[in-house]
């Protein structure tokens, strides 16, 4: 058998025992809940006010880093449809053979911060009465295709390779049934798919980018097996050999093995093939260098120069108006009185805003026992979502004009390197499908953080016409961008400026509002659309 050597080359004897990577006929050359907020080990320069969140674990330790699932590249283009899939790693291997220690070495070795890694485990089927007595003896065949259920999760992958929000059950194996709360798993640009029967089914094969076989001696699989089930899982030595013997083995041979020939690479030796491990992360390196967006210039040089659309709606300028703007975009103004007035626009502008949701007519009785006919509010929920940190300021008048309303949060940093927003934290109230999502953020210059917070609504089901972008100040830009790329969202503001500079600050504009509001310094290349990180 021939292997693949660190350098390319293949030889049968050349490389030696460290690159024992073998390519099946098959194969060829070009066949990863919730975004987690990055972690800084230094102070940062700039005194940050900000909300508290609960941090959740990081997907992975090591002995050299921690890597956490933030930091989201754009996955669309400046028409707001996606424009790049998730690429999916697919990981076959028999039971023990070391396939999640292969994924965690992969993703280490990756060294980017959007991965998710899925597991097969989590997708076997709700057992009848009668096959939880047969599973509790040790009588159930947990090793044969039929114990998945394939139709959940081709769904479930194709969702999240399309970058959609997914929901995963939670397996318990003590119980051999499903937990009660499912995990809600969203963003990555690369996701690592492990399980025994990766390459079981037809439909699945279709969204596996690469094929890895993870092939491991069954004297070995057998030992962690029996140490993985009576340390974890609670079971007997008798119970775990029977089970070996009458289901894993015969399945491995029948369903498993034969699969290998589906590989791109096979990895002898799972997770300590280092050489091969290094060969699959240049090839995924190469292909996310492919895919590389650069959606913050496609906004600057589209849809401009063009009338204003109809889906946006300007506060009228009223003497007041113009007055309150005159006071917050004067750079003399102390920070009380920016404030003071700031609110006063909030409020106006979120009245405004709650003016454009359903209503129906609605016949109440006076004190005087009249009849008056009145409206009330048409629909199932309103949700309010702040782009952080900015768009939190503006939470306070929207739960003065709506009461009941569900918060939300959305972390969007620009990255100083590529210029691009990267999404680095959300916080969603469960279920928005049929909610009326008011969507806060003070200053909206390109677009570009606007534009991907809508995405993140869309992939969490929220529907576009029931989504209203509110925001003090806009440039004609902005506008221009979301209502191209988002024509049913409703777009609601103060004021409109004409302008953006090469900086892509608004022109005159009001300022960094964060920085203004909360009293913290901008550093000298500040922008409008860059948000701030919340302390977790």
């Amino acid at each position: 058998m021939s292997a693949v050597c660190a350098d390319g080359r293949v030889s049968a004897m050349e490389c030696g025992e460290k690159s024992s990577v073998r390519r099946t006929s098959a194969g060829g050359e070009g066949s990863l809940d919730r975004l987690l907020p990055s972690i800084s080990t230094s102070l940062s320069p700039r005194k940050r006010t900000t909300s508290q969140c609960k941090s959740e674990p990081p997907l992975l330790r090591t002995s050299k880093r921690t890597i956490y699932t933030a930091g989201r590249p754009p996955w669309y283009n400046e028409h707001g449809t996606q424009s790049k899939e998730a690429f999916v790693i697919g990981l076959c291997g028999g039971s023990a053979s070391g396939k999640t220690t292969v994924a965690r070495k992969i993703i280490e070795a990756l060294d980017v911060p959007w991965v998710v890694l899925l597991s097969m485990d989590s997708f076997y089927k709700v057992l009848t009465a009668e096959q939880q007595l047969l599973a509790a003896n040790n009588d159930y065949n947990f090793d044969h295709p039929d114990a998945f259920d394939f139709s959940l999760l081709v769904h479930t992958l194709r969702k999240l390779k399309q970058g959609k929000s997914v929901k995963i059950p939670v397996y318990d194996f003590n119980t051999h049934g499903r937990q009660k709360e499912w995990k809600t798993v969203y963003g990555a640009s690369v996701i690592i798919f492990e399980g025994i029967m990766s390459f079981a089914d037809k439909e699945l094969l279709k969204l596996l980018d690469m094929k890895i076989f993870v092939d491991t001696d069954s004297d070995i699989r057998l030992v962690r097996r029996l140490r993985r089930d009576i340390t974890e899982r609670g079971r007997d030595i008798e119970g775990v050999i029977k089970q070996y013997n009458k289901f894993v083995k015969p399945a491995f041979e029948q369903y498993i093995e034969p699969t290998m020939r589906l590989a791109d690479i096979v990895v002898p030796r799972g997770g300590g093939n280092m050489v091969a491990i290094d060969l699959i992360v240049q090839h995924v390196h190469s292909q996310l260098e492919e895919r590389e967006l650069s959606v913050r210039a496609a906004l600057a040089s589209a849809h401009q120069a063009q009338p204003l659309p109809q889906t946006l709606s300007v506060l009228e300028s009223t003497p007041q108006v113009r007055g309150m703007h005159t006071i917050i975009r004067n750079k003399e103004t102390s920070r009380d009185e920016f404030i003071f007035y700031s609110k006063r626009l909030m409020r106006l502008l979120i009245e405004r805003a709650r003016s454009f949701l359903p209503s129906q007519v609605h016949i109440v009785q006076t004190p005087q026992g009249e009849d008056y006919e009145g409206r009330t509010f048409h629909g199932k929920r309103i949700t309010g979502v702040s782009i952080l940190r900015a768009g939190e300021t503006m939470e306070p008048a929207l739960r003065a004009v709506c009461k009941d309303v569900r918060i939300g949060k959305i972390l969007i940093q620009t990255n100083q390197d590529t210029g691009e927003p990267e999404l680095h934290y959300l916080r969603l109230p469960k279920d928005i499908s049929e909610d009326h999502v008011i969507l806060m953020d003070c200053t909206v210059s390109t677009g570009a953080a606007a534009m991907m917070a809508i995405r993140v609504l869309l992939d969490h089901d929220a529907q576009e016409d029931k989504i209203l972008l509110v925001s003090l100040l806009m440039a004609e830009m902005g506008v221009h961008s979301v209502a191209y790329a988002f024509p049913q969202v409703k777009i609601i503001t103060t004021a409109v400026d004409k302008k953006v500079n090469d900086l892509f600050h608004i022109i005159p504009g009001i300022g960094n509002f964060g920085d203004r509001y909360f009293g913290t310094d901008a550093p000298p290349d500040w922008s409008d659309d860059d948000m701030d990180e919340p302390s977790c």
